[in-house]
């Protein structure tokens, strides 16, 4: 792939742009703090919400459950698996009160994402986000990190389901004005992410394997690169601007 095949970059927001797993990791030390017995292991914790083994996030992501639903199913099973106790509705709703008040205090920017920003701005590539969260809450989480020149593109609000569904990476592309087959996508998610969109016929998946993530099984699909950081992207594809 050359400079001049590429026209426009679509990116994820959560651990690719924002360190959604620190602001996590924030809100699990609140919760943690109110309902679950110490001493506190965040880091068992964070990875326990990070791959929720029930799989309720992408259960939203293809439509079948609300976002307040699989948040509750998740800390439910947080409780269980961490010594709290089951919750009702009720009891949720003041335990999402705290985990989202300070998971809105740990969004930031990660190190990299201004370093690849300001890249393709200087090339005259054209970006923004497409996301499985809902527009206007990723609006203001990118704002909140410092990333408000990231335009929010697409989130789950619009087809009522988000990746890897094609029609999101292709709404994407359509919305910088471009065809899919001159845009890459960047994300965290081998599969959901950079297989989708390689699947849905954008120009490349680039799946952002951050070091310290969980690690993620089965094979790297046709038309997918790995990186390990945002700083590697402009060499995948040969921007020497």
């Amino acid at each position: 792939m050359t400079a001049k095949a590429v026209a426009g970059v679509l990116l994820d927001i959560d651990d690719t742009l924002v360190n959604t797993r620190g602001a996590f990791r924030h809100a699990l030390a609140a919760v943690a703090e109110h309902y679950l017995p110490g001493p506190h292991d965040l880091e068992a914790m964070g990875i326990h919400w990070r791959v929720d083994a029930g799989g309720w996030y992408r259960a939203h992501a293809r439509g079948e459950m609300s976002h307040r639903e699989q948040r509750m199913r998740r800390a439910n099973e947080l409780h269980a698996a961490f010594g709290g106790e089951p919750m009702d509705a009720g009891e949720y709703a003041q335990w999402d009160e705290i985990f989202e008040q300070a998971f809105r205090e740990g969004w930031q920017a990660h190190d990299d994402a201004h370093a690849l920003l300001d890249t393709l701005d200087r090339c005259g590539i054209e970006y923004g986000a497409v996301s499985n969260a809902d527009h206007g809450y990723q609006e203001r989480k990118l704002a909140s990190s410092g990333l408000a020149r990231v335009r929010m593109l697409v989130g789950i609000d619009r087809f009522g389901v988000g990746k890897p569904d094609p029609r999101v990476f292709v709404e994407g592309a359509r919305m910088l004005g471009l065809d899919p087959n001159s845009v890459v996508y960047v994300g965290d998610e081998k599969d959901i992410d950079a297989g989708a969109a390689a699947a849905a016929g954008l120009a490349l998946g680039v799946w952002l394997d951050r070091p310290g993530m969980p690690p993620q099984e089965g094979d790297i699909a046709d038309n997918v690169v790995r990186i390990e950081s945002l700083v590697e992207l402009p060499d995948v594809l040969a921007l020497t601007c």
